[in-house]
């Protein structure tokens, strides 16, 4: 039995994707993230499937890795602390999808050149939320140990400075606002379902541990 069926079936499904796209560049046009394209020809199914290519290995790697860590700490939260199972963590993710690159598809739906792609919007919901329960468990990243809510700001310094660089065809603003979508999502799902974990997260947050 697998543990983590939703985690691992994501990464199955974006690994298979994003290879296709490395050799085929049509296939990536049809299914990469334009907002120009999207605003004239309804093509709207681009937000969810723009997450699942990636420019490169490592940018596929990166986020994998990254999911797959914070990944498997919602799945099993989700399901063991009765907050909607594998249904919400579902709609975390791609609902992070969608609501993180609704920024840049206002700003650049005018813009005929903008194109981006990767599973930023929806990686970066699972890591914020995962944090807010978990803010100190150790990870490791390259072999390098970490508090989990350093890798957090971490990642998200990465994506403000690789947005401001640019050129990739990465949506780096996705990595913000699917964080804050991430954080928003989780606190009103623990409101709706489970208020009384309020204490704990707020005693997680304020009890540093490390080393764990």
């Amino acid at each position: 039995m697998v543990d983590f069926p939703v985690t691992l079936s994501l990464i199955a499904v974006n690994i298979i994707v994003s290879m296709i796209g490395f050799s085929n560049p049509n296939f990536v046009n049809k299914f990469i993230f334009w907002p120009y394209r999207q605003a004239r020809e309804n093509q709207q199914y681009r937000f969810i499937t723009s997450g699942f290519l990636h420019a490169d290995w490592m940018h596929l790697l990166f986020n994998m890795l990254t999911l797959y860590f914070f990944g498997r700490i919602i799945e099993g939260l989700f399901e063991g602390a009765g907050l909607g199972g594998k249904i919400s963590y579902l709609l975390l993710y791609f609902l992070g999808l969608i609501v993180a690159s609704i920024p840049s598809y206002q700003k650049h739906k005018n813009n005929y050149s903008y194109r981006a792609l990767g599973a930023s919007g929806a990686v970066s919901a699972v890591v914020f939320a995962s944090v807010l329960f978990s803010p100190w468990n150790t990870i490791y990243i390259y072999f390098i140990p970490m508090p989990a809510v350093v890798f957090a700001i971490l990642y998200i310094w990465y994506c403000v400075y690789m947005s401001k660089r640019g050129g990739d065809n990465i949506n780096h603003d996705a990595h913000l606002w699917g964080s804050l979508f991430g954080l928003s999502f989780t606190i009103a799902l623990v409101a709706a379902l489970q208020p009384q974990l309020f204490e704990e997260i707020i005693y997680q947050l304020s009890h540093p541990r490390f080393g764990i």
